[in-house]
């Protein structure tokens, strides 16, 4: 009998189990220039990454698939969409985060894109993982809050911020995911990554404004179970460096 190959969602939940903790490196198509790819991809695959997320707040460029092409050819790790809007949907990555924003109350990014998004998805063979989506406020106006038009949730404010990830939980997301935004001035506090990892079964992923090795293991230590880095790590070479 042929051993079936752990789904991305299984493999996440596994780790989560065994308090295993992942890394995800974000990479923004509009930020992507083809002819430093190859470099790229060599500091992917010399880090600690177990997770590719490709996507952004606005694609404007055209390099999605030969990207997502050139990441699935030169790694073994599983290239996950994380998108904006429903045009930034390629079928040959592994999965998409169908990202619904709790946060805000923009019924484009509440329903309205997985609406649109639904039909397409059902005729790929994408893993479609169910997130909800909160936006934290970072110290600026980030590029998620702008596109979106939707206001971050308070950094101040843990009894909203958790309501929101239980809501999200008991709605059927299989993913939590707390983020500061691209460029955020400051990461999503600690103490909000403890209270909503000890309060909500399923795994938490957070992003933005994590400049290095300490805010990654920070994160790690507050309960965070997946962590994505993104600007910072393709602009630093000397990253993972303590």
């Amino acid at each position: 009998m042929q051993e079936q190959i752990p789904t991305i969602l299984q493999q996440i939940l596994e780790a989560k189990s065994k308090g295993q903790k992942l890394l995800a490196v974000l990479l923004d198509p509009d930020k992507i220039v083809l002819e430093n790819l190859d470099h790229l991809i060599d500091k992917i695959n010399q880090s600690p990454a177990t997770h590719i997320f490709v996507g952004g707040s606005i694609v404007q460029n055209t390099i999605l698939e030969e990207l997502i092409s050139a990441l699935k050819q030169k790694t073994n790790l599983p290239v996950v969409l994380f998108p904006g809007d429903p045009s930034q949907i390629s079928p040959q990555a592994d999965g998409i985060l169908f990202l619904s924003l709790l946060s805000g109350r923009n019924p484009d990014y509440l329903i309205e894109y997985q609406v649109q998004s639904a039909p397409i998805l059902k005729k790929t063979n994408l893993e479609v993982i169910s997130t909800g989506y909160i936006l934290i406020e970072s110290g600026n106006e980030t590029a998620v809050a702008r596109v979106s038009k939707t206001k971050p949730l308070s950094r101040e404010n843990l009894d909203l911020v958790l309501a929101t990830a239980l809501a999200g939980e008991m709605l059927g997301n299989r993913l939590i995911y707390l983020e500061a935004g691209s460029g955020a001035h400051k990461p999503v506090p600690l103490k909000m990554i403890e209270t909503i990892s000890q309060n909500v079964e399923i795994p938490v992923i957070v992003g933005g404004g994590i400049v290095d090795l300490h805010g990654i293991q920070n994160a790690y230590k507050a309960g965070a179970d997946l962590v994505v880095i993104g600007t910072a790590f393709e602009n630093n070479s000397r990253f993972f460096e303590l």
